[in-house]
């Protein structure tokens, strides 16, 4: 009889020719699909893997003949409260839930927020989720942040989960945000190619800074009107913080952005475009897409989440169709 899917396990194999010379977290992915690198390097650090019954590095370079060993426990029991939370679901079936997430809810409990988040509302309607993500994140695959509107999909069970979390990692999900701006960009359109790590004057926030990681995100200024533009925004990576950076660094952060310095030019619209922006109560971003595909039949889905009511007037100011 085959393990349970969730029971823990152990897999070994032999690195063969044409894995050698690759990274160990890498040769991981690559023999166990349904691990992705970054869970692989994860039960690297936690000495769950063995080269030739020795611990090793995540960067460790495999050679040809050495045996590897994984330890695959198994998931983490779910922790966090089930609660009777509303939401606007987009798409549900065995597999997964997408959701167009309000603003104003975490994804997940944590310091400060024990409760109320979308994960909480997750396991008041669907009562099973992957355990994957640890116990206080089942089913969570990707983030936004808590003032972020718009669609995010989770996983209803592991296989689900791994899936999807290889989609991430490979940059084949399709990430599309609408976002507006105080200030219109001078280009229409452009790619924004700028590294992105912690701020070193100030570690709440992230920045612009060399030898920080790979980020790019795509945008199209869509419309504009007395200092405010509507850009629509491609994540082409997925960093903490990503489209509010960029576009803080391009000189035009997103409306009501008071931690990328979105307030402080408020003073520079016309009274109209200022009490629109001031009517907000968080940054002006919205998830407006995501495409990916299924991880159990492969097809292509694509979901678009209806603009969020606080964000309407700033399309209708603007005469954005949508």
């Amino acid at each position: 009889m085959p393990p349970a899917e969730d029971a823990p396990r152990v897999a070994t194999w032999t690195v063969d020719d044409a894995a050698a010379g690759t990274r160990l977290d890498a040769a991981i992915a690559k023999a166990l699909p349904e691990l992705s690198r970054s869970r692989s390097a994860a039960l690297i650090r936690e000495a769950m893997v063995t080269v030739d019954g020795e611990v090793a590095k995540p960067s460790t370079k495999v050679r040809a003949g050495e045996e590897i060993e994984v330890e695959i426990p198994a998931p983490e029991p779910i922790e966090a409260v089930a609660q009777d939370i509303s939401l606007d679901i987009l798409y549900e079936d065995a597999d997964l839930i997408v959701v167009n997430k309000e603003a104003g809810m975490v994804v997940h409990p944590a310091a400060g927020n024990p409760d109320g988040t979308l994960v909480n509302a997750l396991l008041g309607h669907v009562r099973d989720l992957s355990g994957v993500g640890g116990a206080m994140r089942p089913g969570i695959v990707h983030r936004l942040d808590k003032g972020t509107s718009g669609v995010i999909v989770c996983a209803k069970n592991d296989k689900a989960h791994e899936s999807l979390s290889n989609q991430f990692a490979a940059r084949t999900v399709e990430k599309r945000y609408l976002a507006f701006t105080l200030g219109v960009p001078a280009e229409s359109q452009a790619l924004i190619d700028e590294p992105i790590a912690r701020d070193p004057k100030d570690r709440k926030r992230m920045a612009v800074v060399e030898g920080g990681r790979e980020s790019r995100t795509r945008y199209r200024a869509l419309a504009s009107r007395d200092g405010i533009a509507a850009v629509e925004c491609d994540l082409l990576t997925g960093r903490t913080h990503q489209i509010r950076v960029h576009l803080r660094h391009l000189g035009h952060p997103l409306l009501m952005d008071d931690l990328y310095s979105g307030v402080r030019g408020l003073k520079n619209l016309t009274p109209d475009a200022r009490a629109l922006a001031e009517s907000l109560t968080r940054p002006a971003l919205h998830a407006w897409k995501l495409s990916f595909r299924h991880p159990r039949t492969d097809e292509k889905l694509e979901f678009v989440a209806p603009i969020a009511k606080d964000l309407q007037p700033l399309v209708e100011f603007l005469g954005l169709t949508l």
